[in-house]
């Protein structure tokens, strides 16, 4: 036999080797050793046939890895041709631990070997003690710390003979979770979506469920019984729930465990390298029937996938716009649709691409309109900074003012939302107007006065706040314009000094435990005013909090972004809905200088039927998603004459086919980052274009030095 193996390495295809007789029977998507060039690396069956292979280089080995299932190596391959990248790119994800990840090494565990007959100090008692808590079996480390003594006094228990020294398995099974548990009392609008979401499970093929219900209506729970289902029906199946951010996956694991019994595992870039390498493995045996994880998730090798649940689905965090460009609700559509199983969209506020499959039949629409129990919508008011804004120097209009002073006379919570991290967007010299730059980036540095550095939230790059300016050498001249939410922190403090604060942003929730403590104060109640950027915005339940002021509600207006009313009215929605998720009635303030956008307006009439179909209007005149299709190739160099001269001689390489548009290239908006200069084509093509066909056949013409890198993006969302 033949085998075409895939390497996840930048190499244009598979290569092609001879299976020696030695290694037994071989099966597309199990995981080889091969020489490549001087070295030996792993990579993929991706193909075997039958041959001699006389003139190939024969395997080396099998990897102890589980292969990698049909349904995996079909998604790899068309998601790589639906994003016109290569698969070995969407490999490297799938298989991004490598084999050694395959069997961990043992973990050494310390438990008790005899009964105490002698008087025992209060530390080794302690010892003691916390092993037997933790149910006989731990590391040593983890013990001295359970009982809160030094590691010599667990070495000295293990010297007399106490404790014993014994390997075990690092992979301890995560516990299985328990379909038949009993979830809450579903209300009759509840119980009707679900019904239909467990109608999907039980067919057994591919169908996308938009699941659309108001902020509040407990989509959670109606589509967790489709889970529950999905679990019972086949006892191997396993789940998959994305979320769009990290902070989020904190409150879903503990909405999971709670119905059902066991923490689902998680998978996001917050674990360590031991705690992925082992729910990537859990994954791969099927025994982690539960998943819950952020976009990557999509890539682990599910050998029975029987469910993916994409949560905020219209969240812009789902597309990644780092390495490989691509939007994890559509590839989970995608990869739904290679397994023949059903795929829920959930959102109180639905893409208008989803929304426009459901309108059109290609997704069965489910929807949620009430909120559950005695809770109620909350009444949203706009703000006219024109008329109503506040004093000079301050960023707080008196009606919102005086609106959280009465919320907290009647002892509810305030949540103030502005998505600007840090104090100051912009830091400028009163005396020569020079506005400060991240180096070789056309990005302004942020001030963040808690840290007294200035950062790019572009690049990462920062650096002190300089006592003088770098461009006149005024000392004390360099001041803050703008807020952001240190500023209004500081605002907010000044005017109820007496009232606690916490900022959610982040900069202040850096880890998952973090997260985790500022939400459970928020929930308990320790915390009177909140202050956040849109972090807050997602899927938290405060049931305390009465009152959300919106800063600047036209922040997210400002751009030639084509979904910026779209996402403002989401965005601002989701914010909106923070409030009187319980039984106290809650409000929303909008401060905002266009009262007349018609996604202001939306929002003020809770009106979302007449600002969508004005934006699909627009959107349909224009041939823009979802009634046709964009992409984008960047374009960047060292220097602008060279990236210049690059555009022009892409543009010249663009076929030439009916029905597409190319505009460009054009500077990009921030024009330089980390001193590349930037340049941009915009594509835009009908329907019944295959545009991912297009952009794949116009970058095969390209043949650019090294110095000028090409980035190709289908169906862009950022556009700077």
């Amino acid at each position: 036999m033949i085998a075409s193996v895939l390497f996840p390495l930048p190499l244009p295809e598979a290569f092609d080797y001879a299976v020696p007789a030695a290694l037994g029977p071989l099966a597309v998507g199990d995981v080889v050793i091969c020489p490549l060039g001087r070295r030996e690396t792993w990579g993929v069956v991706w193909e075997l046939r039958e041959g001699t292979g006389d003139n190939l280089k024969p395997l080396s080995a099998r990897t102890a890895l589980p292969p990698l299932p049909e349904a995996s190596l079909q998604f790899i391959a068309r998601a790589a041709r639906y994003v016109a990248h290569p698969p070995w790119v969407f490999l490297k994800s799938a298989l991004r631990l490598g084999p050694e990840a395959a069997t961990p090494a043992p973990e050494v565990l310390l438990e008790a070997t005899a009964a105490v007959t002698g008087k025992l100090t209060p530390a080794r008692a302690a010892v003691l003690g916390a092993l037997a808590e933790a149910g006989g079996r731990l590391r040593a480390p983890d013990l001295a710390a359970r009982a809160g003594v030094g590691p010599a006094v667990v070495a000295g228990l293990v010297k007399a003979g106490l404790l014993t020294r014994r390997d075990c398995p690092r992979d301890e099974r995560f516990r299985e979770p328990d379909p038949a548990r009993p979830g809450p009392t579903l209300n009759a609008g509840q119980a009707e979506a679900a019904q239909v979401l467990r109608t999907a499970v039980a067919a057994h093929s591919f169908q996308p469920v938009l699941l659309d219900g108001v902020t509040g209506s407990g989509k959670t729970e109606v589509y967790l019984e489709a889970v529950a289902s999905a679990l019972s029906a086949d006892p191997s199946a396993q789940v998959l729930v994305l979320v769009p951010e990290i902070a989020l996956t904190q409150a879903v694991l503990a909405r999971f465990e709670a119905r059902f019994g066991a923490e689902p595992v998680a998978w996001h870039s917050g674990l360590t390298a031991a705690q992925r390498a082992r729910a990537w493995r859990e994954v791969a045996s099927g025994r982690a029937r539960l998943v819950v994880g952020a976009r990557s998730a999509l890539f682990l090798p599910y050998p029975d996938l029987g469910l993916i649940v994409v949560d905020e689905e219209h969240d812009a965090s789902y597309k990644q716009d780092e390495g490989v460009p691509y939007h994890a609700r559509d590839l989970a559509v995608l990869r739904a649709q290679v397994s023949r199983i059903p795929v829920v969209l959930a959102s109180a506020t639905p893409s208008l691409e989803s929304l426009v499959n459901a309108e059109s039949g290609r997704y069965a629409h489910v929807r949620l309109t009430a909120r559950a129990g005695a809770a109620r919508l909350p009444e949203v008011q706009l703000i006219d900074m024109r008329t109503e804004g506040p004093p000079p120097g301050q960023w707080l209009s008196p009606v919102l003012v005086e609106a959280v002073r009465e919320t907290l006379s009647e002892g509810g919570q305030s949540l103030l939302y502005l998505n600007r991290r840090g104090y100051a967007p912009l830091v400028l010299c009163k005396a020569c107007g020079h506005k400060l730059k991240s180096p070789d980036t056309e990005s302004w540095l942020v001030e963040h006065r808690y840290t007294g550095r200035l950062v790019c939230h572009l690049t990462g790059w920062s650096m002190p706040k300089p006592a003088a300016c770098p461009q006149c050498g005024t000392a004390n001249s360099l001041i803050g314009v703008g807020p952001g939410v240190e500023r209004v922190a500081e605002e907010v403090q000044a005017l109820f000094p007496r009232a606690r604060l916490a900022i959610f942003s982040s900069d202040t929730a850096t880890g998952p435990q973090a997260v985790r403590d500022l939400i459970g104060r928020m929930e308990r109640g320790e915390i009177d005013i909140l202050i956040g950027t849109q972090i807050v915005a997602k899927g938290h339940n405060f049931p305390q909090l009465t009152l959300v002021g919106v800063v600047d509600a036209d922040s997210g207006l400002k751009g030639a972004d084509l979904r910026a009313g779209e996402r403002t009215w989401q965005l601002l929605s989701q914010v909106a809905g923070r409030a009187g998720r319980a039984d106290r009635p809650g409000r929303a303030l909008l401060q905002t200088w266009s009262a007349e956008h018609p996604a202001m307006q939306a929002l003020a009439a809770t009106d979302r039927e007449t600002f969508l179909s004005l934006e699909q209007e627009a959107r349909r005149d224009m041939g823009f998603p979802p009634f046709g299709r964009l992409a984008a190739l960047i374009l960047s160099a060292p220097s602008a004459e060279a990236v210049d001269a690059a555009g022009k001689r892409v543009a010249a390489l663009a076929p030439s086919t009916d029905g597409v548009d190319v505009y460009g290239p054009a500077p990009a908006p921030i024009a330089v980052v980390r001193g590349r200069h930037r340049r941009r084509f915009l594509v835009r093509a009908d329907r019944t274009v295959d545009l991912s066909a297009y952009m794949a056949a116009w970058r095969a013409r390209m043949a650019e030095p090294a110095s000028v890198r090409i980035t190709l993006d289908i169906e862009p969302y950022s556009f700077l």
